[in-house]
């Protein structure tokens, strides 16, 4: 009888790189916009809730304030997914929830990793439906590679080449000691 041989799962970022990352992010915005006052920064269900409140945070200490104050959303891609027929099971629908009028406003759409650009276009779909916003940037905390679509991100905090055929996945716990990204076999084949 032979063995199975488990799917090779390996660290590929522990909590001081995932720190560093959005350190980088942090800062990127604050050169962009010195003064951030007017931005709105929205992220991507699941993680971007947390992603989110951690940039805020890192751009907060960048300019040695307790608290920036900055208006938060995230946003559910789940109704403008373009894969629908492909997916094994129907995704969580979660809250779009962003409490202020996008229009004419100056938004960062933050996200972990990027990927093919679906989830992108999905998220920028969504935030249109809601209004026309002055301009969307992009900034995101692992690029992995393989785009699909012409979306590049306006930020990166790190940058990881993959193979298609693996996954990465960003953890971010409540304690910022615990974080980590793991590469995973995925779900695309090559």
């Amino acid at each position: 009888m032979q063995a199975e041989t488990s799917p090779k799962i390996n660290l590929v970022y522990d909590s001081q790189d995932i720190a560093r990352g959005i350190d980088a992010l942090a800062q990127g915005l604050l050169e962009r916009h010195p003064a951030p006052n007017g931005l709105g920064l929205v992220g991507v269900h699941t993680g971007g809730d947390r992603l989110v409140r951690r940039v805020e945070q890192a751009m907060a200490r960048r300019l040695g304030r307790p608290d920036l104050g900055l208006t938060k959303g995230l946003v559910d891609i789940s109704f403008y997914r373009d894969d629908w027929s492909r997916l094994r099971q129907v995704p969580k629908l979660r809250a779009t929830v962003i409490p202020w009028d996008v229009e004419c406003r100056e938004i960062v759409l933050v996200d972990d990793v990027i990927f093919t650009g679906r989830t992108v276009r999905s998220a920028l779909e969504a935030i249109f439906s809601l209004g026309r916003p002055a301009r969307v940037e992009l900034a995101v905390l692992v690029d992995r590679g393989h785009r699909e679509l012409p979306l590049q991100p306006d930020l990166v905090g790190l940058t990881l080449p993959t193979q298609r055929s693996e996954s990465i996945n960003v953890y971010l716990f409540d304690d910022p000691a615990r974080d980590h990204a793991l590469l995973e076999p995925g779900k695309y084949q090559e």
